[in-house]
């Protein structure tokens, strides 16, 4: 009979090792809750301004909850895992740092705002934005092959901090088994984020999760990289109301997703009176970045998506 399994709550690590010690052990379709960090692992809190990012130590950044150890699950197995339940906690934060994000020479300067998400339906940004909490864990992944103290992002083929806004209530993630009993770690709450996580951080927070674990084996699906399939539309909580859209244009897709994120940007400020730099902090809450074209002759369109309904009462 299968069971739901508590994670221990006093242990994370902060890289991929074939070598750490499963917190758990498991067998294919049980349940495991966990309790994840937020992404600073309590560096920042609900009452900490800009000042605490210049004292922000990189080595304790990414904790992640696991590793779990699944029964039966061999490399070339797929890991098949249900996401049951996600639930944030009290609070969250969003920032900009220091010469990362897809804009970084344009906002230098580190920023730093939390919010409270205790109402467990909106992140209040102002008075009059409202961004629905649409909760996913940021980094979930198997341990990769060659796991020997290798940083938890960027992510691989194994998964790890894939930022897929997608892997929500509902979702199934597939992960390709590349270690004996896959060794499942996860973190990096978020209560909402844009596709594209523009300026590297969406809205972080600790969360609780319930994941159901399945093996897959070689015979039946083998996977080269993390898969997923998604419960309803991508978009439920905004697809209500209308959008709006920039893009930009050229033979180049990173310039292209900076130049309808900096049209994006100033459209927000000027239109709703709000700082350049908070327009750029919104974006990476709730304005979805598209490839929307790729075949014309080496002109590649990028599209920003924003979602109005934030700034009105529809959502009520």
């Amino acid at each position: 009979m299968a069971k739901t399994h508590k994670c221990p709550t006093d242990t994370v690590h902060y890289t991929w090792h074939k070598e750490h010690e499963p917190i758990l052990t498991i067998d294919s379709g049980d349940t495991a809750v966990f309790e994840t960090r937020e992404v600073s692992d309590n560096q920042f809190n609900f009452h900490s301004t800009t000042e605490a990012i210049s004292e922000l130590d990189w080595d304790y950044v990414y904790p992640l909850s696991g590793p779990v150890y699944v029964n039966g699950a061999e490399p070339g197995d797929t890991l098949a895992v249900e996401i049951l339940d996600l639930k944030t906690k009290h609070w969250g934060w969003t920032a900009v740092l220091p010469g990362l994000g897809l804009l970084a020479e344009d906002y230098p300067d580190a920023y730093l705002r939390t919010f409270d998400l205790s109402d467990g339906k909106y992140i209040h940004f102002s008075e009059d934005i409202k961004v629905p909490i649409e909760p996913f864990l940021g980094t979930m992944g198997v341990c990769p092959k060659d796991g020997d103290g290798t940083p938890i992002m960027p992510p691989g083929n194994f998964g790890g901090n894939l930022d897929v806004r997608q892997l929500t209530i509902g979702t199934k993630l597939y992960l390709p088994v590349q270690q004996a009993g896959a060794l499942f770690s996860c973190g990096d709450g978020h209560a909402a984020q844009g596709d594209g996580e523009v300026c590297v951080s969406a809205l972080e927070c600790p969360m609780y999760a319930s994941l159901k674990f399945t093996v897959i084996k070689a015979a039946e699906k083998s996977i080269p990289s993390p898969q997923f399939q998604t419960k309803g539309g991508l978009t439920q909580k905004v697809n209500h109301d209308d959008f709006y859209g920039t893009t930009g244009v050229g033979p180049d897709l990173m310039t292209a997703a900076q130049e309808a994120l900096r049209s994006m940007i100033d459209y927000v400020s000027e239109t709703y009176a709000i700082e350049k730099i908070d327009a750029y902090l919104l974006a990476s809450l709730c304005v979805d970045l598209k490839i929307s074209e790729v075949v014309d002759a080496g002109q590649y369109v990028v599209s920003a998506l924003l979602p109005l309904s934030i700034f009105n009462d529809s959502q009520e």
